[in-house]
């Protein structure tokens, strides 16, 4: 059930509520920090909540939602802030704002680490480090981990350890009634099945337990062939990939270069044997002659940072996801073609690389069901907004680059990447577990109240510099 636009009073009487419930800061467009606050990673969202709660602990985000539901105000959730689609604001409504919870605690005896809702990758690879401990985590530094596992979580370790989803071992929720429960196999292991792919419409997640795994370095890096050279690396991508050990994670993509010129790029994760890594990397190389060869062995923190100047906050973002089964003739002219066009050189196309472990779980083992072996397209137009630049072409590349895509794709999408405008390929992305995910959306939250998030199966706006033109 959707809620309408509050009216002052509306929110004057959270207000006043909060200001005597909330441990945190309750922040309002009145207050110093707000024009800060109410940003998320892409720039082109431009909500304005009426109430920011910033939280400390879960009893803050109970005082948040209750005043939010008394007085019928919009309710969305922040944590990592990394939101390209303007989901973790509510535009003239509250938000749970979870940011500044990031702290990580470290059990090296069970090999596992219990996160605070606001924490990033960064936050939790730099402190199992130093127990030669890694976390199974998206590329980026500054992504929220619970927020990457809520919809399943692609990363540089997915064949060797599957996605950030399958290794939740537990999370402790905030219901839309106000309860606090924990989800795991044990207790109400429905929602803990729901949280593992389904995305955000079931509660508040406060904090996660995950499992890590022995790793001290991995052999990964970049390596850059020019654009006239991207069939032939393409093609010899796809052969790599055919029957590549669960060691090894490949992804694919393209990037503009320094001198502005586009190139293809290898972005290979070795985490087994040393010397079978080396052999690869060479082998790798050879698919072309590469303009850039930078691949090592280091430690995951340091392999994560590599994507952090090209995805970098306070700029304008728009994105768009197909999943690919396979790298065709046609699926490939396409993406050179979209390469050789980019409008901007902060754009970005990515193949990341789903197999090995990830692809052993069965479709309905948890609610994330792309369980085959695929090719997941991130998309990226990226530019500095401004009067001169509305994005409207960057938007049109990125839209016309998956509209071509689309009949070489398989159903649905990577709920993170897709639109909150694109409801029925959200749904088609949960194949047969869509209909079991509906029915514990109406138990968890029969009113809608998490209606902004991932896996609320309803359809929401998205603001004004990313619709369609």
């Amino acid at each position: 059930m959707a809620i309408s636009a509050p009216s002052p009073t509306q929110v004057d009487a959270a207000r006043l509520e909060l200001r005597e419930w909330l441990g945190g800061e309750l922040v309002s467009d009145a207050d110093a920090g707000y024009s800060v606050l109410r940003k998320v990673w892409n720039e082109a969202v431009d909500w304005r909540p009426a109430l920011i709660a910033r939280c400390r602990d879960a009893s803050d985000a109970v005082a948040a939602l209750r005043a939010a539901r008394q007085h019928g105000l919009p309710l969305s959730v922040r944590g990592g802030g990394h939101d390209w689609a303007g989901r973790a604001i509510s535009d003239g409504g509250l938000t749970i704002d979870l940011s500044a919870m990031r702290g990580v605690s470290v059990d090296a005896g069970s090999g596992t680490a219990v996160v605070q809702g606001g924490a990033t990758a960064g936050d939790v690879v730099t402190a199992v480090r130093p127990y030669g401990l890694v976390p199974v985590t998206g590329t980026v530094k500054s992504v929220g981990i619970i927020g990457l596992t809520l919809a399943g979580g692609y990363g540089p370790l997915c064949g060797k350890y599957g996605l950030a989803a399958d290794n939740l071992l537990s999370a402790e929720v905030v219901l839309a009634d106000s309860r606090q429960i924990t989800a795991s196999e044990a207790e109400h292991p429905d929602l803990y099945w729901a949280l593992r792919g389904g995305g955000g419409g079931f509660g508040v997640v406060i904090s996660a337990r995950y499992r890590l795994h022995p790793l001290t370095s991995v052999m990964t890096g970049l390596l850059a062939f020019p654009i006239a050279q991207a069939s032939r690396v393409l093609e010899g991508y796809e052969k790599q990939i055919a029957d590549a050990p669960d060691e090894l994670t490949l992804a694919v993509g393209f990037l503009t270069a320094p001198d502005g010129q586009p190139i293809v790029f290898l972005f290979p994760t070795w985490c087994g044997d040393p010397r079978e890594g080396e052999e690869l990397i060479s082998r790798l190389r050879g698919l072309g002659d590469p303009v850039m060869a930078r691949v090592g062995a280091m430690a995951y923190e340091d392999a994560l940072g590599m994507f952090d100047a090209q995805v970098v906050g306070g700029r304008s973002w728009v994105m768009r996801t197909r999943w690919i089964s396979e790298l065709t003739d046609q699926v490939t002219g396409s993406l050179i073609d979209a390469a050789q066009t980019m409008t901007s050189p902060m754009s970005a196309i990515v193949a990341h690389h789903f197999h090995g472990a990830a692809a052993r779980v069965s479709p309905t083992t948890t609610a994330f069901a792309a369980r085959r072996d695929h090719r997941m397209l991130e998309i990226l137009a990226g530019w500095e907004a401004g009067p001169s630049d509305d994005g409207a072409h960057h938007l049109r590349w990125a839209s016309s680059l998956s509209d071509k895509l689309a009949p070489s794709s398989l159903p649905g999408g990577y709920p993170n990447l897709l639109g909150p405008d694109e409801e029925e390929r959200v749904k088609l992305a949960y194949g047969p577990n869509a209909d079991r995910l509906s029915e514990l959306k109406l138990r968890y939250d029969p009113d809608g109240v998490f209606a902004s998030a991932i896996g609320s199966f309803t359809a929401a706006p998205l603001p004004p510099a990313l619709r369609a033109q």
